[in-house]
């Protein structure tokens, strides 16, 4: 099945692939422009974990939001150079950042960003109240790391869902953001203010 010229513009836009990649891709797939848009996908963001290994990401913006004049979230948000900074992609990465804060509330960026001695009361805790379940003590540790999953899905921003489409992460947004422009972009850090708080 051969692939029209509007499907691979729209692949290039939304994967930062090249028009031969697209083109081929989208005719392996049979024309299928969903499994062409997941396998770009993978790849981009395997180029970007590559690169990013490599690079440092000095540049980018402050992204600020405020929901209703109650809720106020600032984000910095890196990339190698301030080209990339002022690109609709990147700056639509920075603004889904920012609003996922807005609605989650996510306490930090990373799990590397948890105080040891937190991560491990918490661990302590998950692994208390399981064996006070009365659990056999060879799946504890299994149980107790399904939990910890469970803790940093809802605390740490990079591991949550995304709230306009709970199959990514937001490490994934800022992944398809970073291969898309072909830098490195992480989220440094984050300030919420919420009114009464």
């Amino acid at each position: 099945m051969a692939s029209t010229a509007e499907q691979i513009k729209k692949l290039r836009e939304e994967t930062g692939a090249g028009i031969l990649d697209a083109k081929k891709t989208l005719d392996e797939m049979g024309g299928d422009y969903d499994k062409a848009l997941s396998i770009l996908r993978a790849k981009g963001i395997a180029k970007a974990d590559k690169k990013a290994a490599e690079r440092t990401a000095r540049d980018g913006a402050i992204e600020t939001y405020v929901h209703n004049g109650k809720v106020g979230v600032m984000v910095e948000l890196n990339c190698e150079t301030d080209f990339v900074a002022r690109t609709p992609q990147f700056k639509e990465a920075a603004h889904a950042v920012a609003l996922q804060i807005a609605a989650m509330n996510p306490k930090y960026v990373s799990v590397e960003n948890i105080p040891a001695d937190e991560l491990e009361a918490q661990t302590r805790t998950f692994t208390d109240a399981t064996l006070a379940e009365g659990k056999p003590a060879n799946i504890v540790e299994k149980i107790v790391a399904g939990k910890l999953d469970k803790y940093f899905a809802e605390h740490v921003l990079l591991r949550q869902a995304y709230i306009k489409d709970d199959k990514l992460t937001i490490e994934d947004v800022v992944k398809a953001a970073s291969a898309q422009t072909g830098e490195k972009i992480v989220v440094r850090r984050f300030t919420r203010y919420a009114l009464g708080e």
